[in-house]
C-alpha cells in the first residue's frame, strides 16, 4: 500500500489535526525526544492563567492543586500504565525521581551489595546508579548487550544473584527500541530476592504497559515524549502497593509527609505513594499532560500501539527499499513485537545527515555509534510524513557521496 493509501485507512488520522504544527510540510521524526503540543493546551493554559489561578488564587491548593500529582497519577495509571489508583504520582524530573526510587529499593534490601543494569542503558540511569553505588558502597554488574538490540533474560539470568539489591533497566531501549521482556525478568529478580525499577522514558503513551500484571516494583518515566507535556514537564513514579508501607526516600519534603499541614518538628512519611513526593507540586506543568491522558483515553493505548506499529512498519519498509543500496542497516528488532516506538537506521555519516536534514525541516535525531532515531509519535504522525522524510535522508545521503 502506498502512504497515501495508508493515511486513507488510518482510523487515527483525523486526530492528527489537534496538534500544533501537524498542519506544516515539516516532517517530525522527533517525538520520542520531546511530542508536539495539542491545540486545545495553548486555550487551556491561557484559560489557567486568566482564570482559575488568576481568578481563585491560593484557593485553587484547595480545589484541586494539591492532590493534582496523585489523581493525574491515578489517570496516567489507569490509560497508559496498567496500574491501580493509588501508585502513581508526578514531580520533580525524571533523574531525581530516579535517584529517589533507587536509594529506595537499594534501602529496602538491607545486605545486598549489587546493582545490575546494563551498558546501553540511558545515560542518566547508569551516572545516577553509579552515584546511588559510590554513596551506598554498592557495586554496580553489568550486563554486555547490542546496541541494535536490548536486554534478554537469559543475561539477566547470569548475573542476579543473593547479592542483588536492584535491577535497572529500560522497558523500551533508548537507542534500538528493544522491548525487553519485562515480566519474565522482573521474575528473574524477584526469584533471586532483588527488586527491579523499570524507566518507562520511552513507553508511556507508545506501547502497553501492565505494570500490576508484571508484578513490577518501580517504575520511572518522563512525560515530554508521547505523553507531550512539553520541555521539561515532570516525570512520573510508580510504586506497587505492597511496598508503600515500607519503602522511604531520601528527599524529605513537607508535601511527603503525613501531615504536611501540621508542620511538626520531625518527619513522618506518608502511608501511600504521596510519600514519594518532596516539594510543591508543578501544576502549571501538568495540563499538558493531563490534556494528551484525556486524549490517549479517548483512543485507547492499544488503538496507539497498533498504529505505531504501523508507522515503524512502514519506515522499516522504506528504509529498505530507499536506503539500504546506500549501505544504511536497520538497527532496530524487525520483529514489531520486539520494537518499540521509534526505528534507528544506522550509516557512517548519518551524524552529517542529521545536521543537513534539520536545514531541510526533516527533524530527526542523532544517536552514536552513527544512528538516525526515526521517533514516531503515533497520533500526530502521519504515513506520508515517514515517507516525505525518508526520501529526504536518500537524498541526503546521495549528496554526501
Amino acid at each position: 500500500m502506498t502512504a497515501a493509501d495508508l493515511d486513507a485507512a488510518d482510523p487515527l488520522a483525523h486526530h492528527r489535526d489537534r496538534f500544533v504544527g501537524a498542519e506544516t510540510d515539516l516532517v517530525y521524526f522527533d517525538g520520542n525526544s520531546l511530542g508536539r503540543p495539542l491545540k486545545v493546551t495553548a486555550e487551556r493554559l491561557a484559560e489557567f492563567v486568566t482564570g482559575t489561578w488568576g481568578g481563585r488564587l491560593i484557593r485553587g491548593w484547595d480545589e484541586g492543586w494539591f492532590d493534582l500529582p496523585l489523581t493525574l497519577g491515578d489517570t496516567l495509571g489507569r490509560v497508559a500504565l496498567g496500574a491501580g489508583p493509588g501508585q502513581v504520582t508526578f514531580g520533580d524530573s525524571t533523574t531525581v525521581l530516579l535517584y529517589k526510587a533507587m536509594r529506595a529499593a537499594v534501602a529496602a534490601r538491607p545486605g545486598r551489595t549489587e546493582i545490575v543494569l546494563d551498558r546501553d542503558n540511558f545515560p542518566t540511569d547508569r551516572y545516577v546508579a553509579a552515584g546511588v553505588a559510590e554513596e551506598c558502597g554498592l557495586t554496580l554488574r553489568w550486563i554486555d548487550v547490542d546496541p541494535a538490540e536490548g536486554v534478554r533474560p537469559e543475561q539477566v539470568a547470569t548475573v542476579v544473584g543473593e547479592q542483588t539489591a536492584l535491577v535497572v533497566l529500560s522497558h523500551v531501549a533508548y537507542r534500538s527500541a528493544w522491548i525487553a521482556d519485562a515480566p519474565t525478568i522482573t521474575a528473574l529478580a524477584h526469584d533471586a530476592g532483588a527488586l527491579v525499577l523499570w524507566d518507562l522514558s520511552h513507553s508511556a503513551g507508545s506501547v502497553v504497559v501492565e505494570l500490576d500484571a508484571w508484578q513490577a516494583d518501580l517504575a520511572v518515566g518522563c512525560s515530554y515524549k508521547y505523553l507531550n507535556g512539553g520541555p521539561g514537564a515532570p516525570a512520573f513514579l510508580y510504586a506497587a502497593q505492597r511496598h508503600l508501607t515500607t519503602l522511604t526516600q531520601p528527599v524529605q519534603g513537607w508535601i511527603g509527609g503525613a501531615d504536611p499541614f501540621l508542620m511538626g518538628p520531625t518527619y513522618t512519611p506518608a502511608d501511600g505513594v504521596r510519600r514519594f513526593q518532596s516539594g510543591t507540586p508543578p501544576v502549571l506543568a501538568l495540563g499538558p499532560v493531563r490534556d494528551m491522558l484525556e486524549l490517549v483515553e479517548e483512543v485507547g493505548i492499544e488503538a496507539v500501539r497498533e498504529k505505531s506499529v504501523g508507522l515503524t512498519e512502514h519506515a522499516v519498509q522504506l528504509a529498505d527499499e530507499l536506503l539500504a543500496q546506500l549501505g544504511v542497516e536497520v538497527a532496530s528488532p524487525r520483529d514489531p513485537a520486539l520494537r518499540g516506538g521509534h526505528v534507528t537506521l544506522r550509516h557512517p555519516s548519518m551524524k552529517a545527515v542529521t545536521e543537513r536534514l534539520w536545514q531541510r525541516d526533516v527533524i530527526p535525531d542523532y544517536r552514536d555509534p552513527g544512528g538516525l532515531r526515526i521517533g514516531l509519535s503515533p497520533l500526530s504522525t502521519s504515513y506520508a510524513e515517514v515517507e516525505r522524510g525518508l526520501v529526504a535522508v536518500r537524498e541526503v545521503l546521495a549528496q554526501l557521496g
